[in-house]
């Protein structure tokens, strides 16, 4: 499922120019820390997790959007990489669940 939607979000951001030149990937990282900054300013304005609205044309906006578009910027990049973003995903979450409570003691 996510094999498939980030080739499809891939060939969109090819097809509209944004890797006409490469991107490294300090970049990416760079990219997806904007999208989480902008929800970070779409809570301290005081939207809801699940708000959104419309402003600049049509263009939704909120911290869902925001969180989004995060996603996006990563999908991007696992397209572009052939990463098998399912089987890691999978592979992950398998893990997680093996792990004990609050594991590593940190605060959050």
């Amino acid at each position: 499922m996510l094999n498939e939607l980030a080739k499809e979000i891939h060939v969109n951001a090819v097809e509209h120019g944004w890797w006409d030149e490469e991107r490294g990937f300090p970049e990416i990282i760079a990219l997806c820390h904007s999208e989480l900054s902008e929800a970070l300013e779409e809570y301290r304005n005081g939207r809801m997790p699940d708000e959104v609205y419309r402003e600049n044309g049509g263009k939704p906006e909120g911290i869902a959007v925001e969180m989004a578009d995060c996603m996006i910027r990563i999908l991007d990049w696992c397209g572009k990489a052939g990463i098998d973003i399912d089987a890691i995903m999978r592979e992950k979450c398998d893990y997680n669940r093996t792990r004990p409570y609050r594991h590593g003691g940190k605060k959050c």
